[in-house]
């Protein structure tokens, strides 16, 4: 005896699930018409259709869907990648909130994943010779890189660099940068 094919057991449970759930414009989509849809309410002629050999169906593969879906996962692997350098730089969780939605505990989820220790109040400010120094660096990136003061993304990628190279904390170098802008020192 031939085996079914998996393809047609597939179609059929999918198209008894959707009817089951009143979604018939999805089975009317995936090809069925009225006549095959008033069949699959007969169980003799599902089985049929279920345990055929022969393929009685095709896949189509959405090009541009499928371009989307696999370059969402790599935005999303972008994005807790960027998560993780914000909080290994000593980020706030309102930064991380604000710029990437995450709440509080999500926050302190990724920090003890990332084995990061629990912060107790907040950075301690600048000092004299720290914030001359964030300031002529940061001036010069702003200038390299040709910035619009109002683009916090470019501001945020800007912030990690300058909170890695001067190994300052992130939340300390973002807040000086806001004040400095909302301030019209540029």
């Amino acid at each position: 005896m031939s085996t079914p094919h998996p393809l047609n057991q597939a179609v059929i449970a999918q198209a008894l699930h959707d009817l089951r759930n009143g979604q018939l414009r999805r089975c009317k989509a995936m090809g069925f018409g009225d006549k095959e849809l008033d069949a699959l309410k007969q169980p003799a002629l599902v089985s049929v259709l279920v345990n055929a050999s022969v393929s009685w169906c095709t896949v189509l593969v959405n090009q541009d869907v499928l371009k989307r879906l696999l370059s969402q996962m790599q935005d999303v692997e972008q994005e807790i990648a960027t998560v993780d350098r914000m909080l290994r730089l000593g980020a706030s969780t309102e930064m991380v909130s604000r710029f990437h939605g995450l709440t509080h505990q999500e926050v302190a989820l990724r920090r003890d994943i990332l084995g990061l220790p629990k912060r107790k109040g907040r950075h301690p400010v600048l000092d004299e010779a720290e914030d001359a120094a964030l300031w002529k660096h940061w001036k010069a990136a702003i200038g390299e890189r040709r910035m619009a003061l109002d683009d916090d993304t470019a501001m945020l990628s800007l912030a990690m660099d300058l909170a890695e190279a001067l190994t300052l904390p992130m939340s300390v170098v973002w807040a000086a940068i806001r004040n400095w802008i909302d301030q019209g020192l540029v």
